[in-house]
């Protein structure tokens, strides 16, 4: 379809009437749903039409029959032939169709049904078609209600909040120790500074890095939130660290197994640049945020 392999900046799972189908947004807004997602979704055998090669050919084979000709449109099947090859926020090479492609296939495969003797196994594509298209109408009259109410702006909000309350508290707990010296040490180090130890004050933009490397990578909305509940004095000083405001049993643990992760990353690379691209790959940022006075936010 395109020469240019894009980045999935966003990963989910639809799950239209118990059929679970790997979604994805790619760098451009495009919306995707995997090859296999899709191929699964119609309960297709994954060793079906296996001389054909690989899924893209053995979806291209069966919707380009003569027997479905009639119903389908000539544009499909080239898509189907020549699926997007994109980068998933792991860095791994798949593929995928944009995601209005399923209900193209859907419909013409009830349409061929209604005019077509259909075999066992026709049958049972045609069947889990019917189940896509009965999720698809419901979702799509939830969501034409919600933007129409404006509620749809409610829902994320709602969604956010949920998440939030997971990650956060209402009000900061009793200081801890959270980030390890070695996390400091090694950024000291990949950065070409010298290291005198944790009684030394750090430069100011070590909280932006830990900002941009830690907090903005937990979960979505969570910098902000906490710079609105942990929010600078008049001489840029915080009355808490932002690590004191996350959760017992969901924020901390998450976030030290985010630092374990950061740390190995850091021993593996051998410069800031590296590291850096390293922790982009694994982990998307959650949105951009406002930027901030560079105090000591860890």
């Amino acid at each position: 379809m395109t020469d240019k392999i894009r980045k999935a900046t966003h990963k989910g799972a639809l799950d239209i009437n118990r059929i679970k189908i790997q979604c994805y947004v790619l760098e451009d807004g495009t919306r995707v749903l995997s090859q296999r997602g899709v191929i699964n979704a119609l309960g297709m055998s994954h060793g079906s039409l296996k001389n054909v090669g690989g899924g893209g050919a053995r979806l291209a084979a069966f919707f380009g029959g003569e027997w479905l000709k009639p119903f389908i449109s000539n544009k499909i099947v080239p898509l189907l032939i020549q699926p997007y090859k994109f980068i998933t926020n792991t860095g791994a090479e798949a593929f995928a169709y944009d995601a209005t492609i399923l209900v193209d296939i859907c419909d013409a495969i009830m349409e061929a049904r209604r005019n077509i003797a259909f075999s066992n196994y026709q049958n049972k594509i045609a069947d889990r078609c019917e189940i896509l298209l009965c999720g698809f109408a419901k979702i799509g009259i939830i969501a034409l209600v919600d933007e129409a109410t404006g509620y749809q702006e409610v829902r994320d909000k709602l969604a956010l909040q949920k998440i939030l309350d997971k990650y956060l508290l209402k009000d900061y707990a009793k200081w801890a120790k959270r980030f390890p010296d070695e996390f400091y040490e090694l950024m000291f180090s990949l950065k070409g500074w010298q290291w005198q130890g944790m009684i030394i004050k750090r430069p100011g933009v070590v909280g932006k890095y830990t900002n941009d490397l830690v907090y903005e990578r937990l979960a979505p909305g969570i910098l902000g939130e906490l710079k609105r509940l942990n929010p600078p004095d008049e001489r840029g000083q915080r009355k808490s660290k932002h690590h004191q405001w996350l959760t017992q049993d969901i924020g901390h643990p998450a976030l030290q197994q985010h630092i374990h992760t950061l740390t190995a990353f850091m021993r593996a690379s051998s410069n800031w640049d590296q590291f850096y691209r390293m922790v982009d790959r694994a982990f998307t940022k959650f949105g951009d945020t406002i930027p901030m006075r560079f105090s000591d936010d860890e």
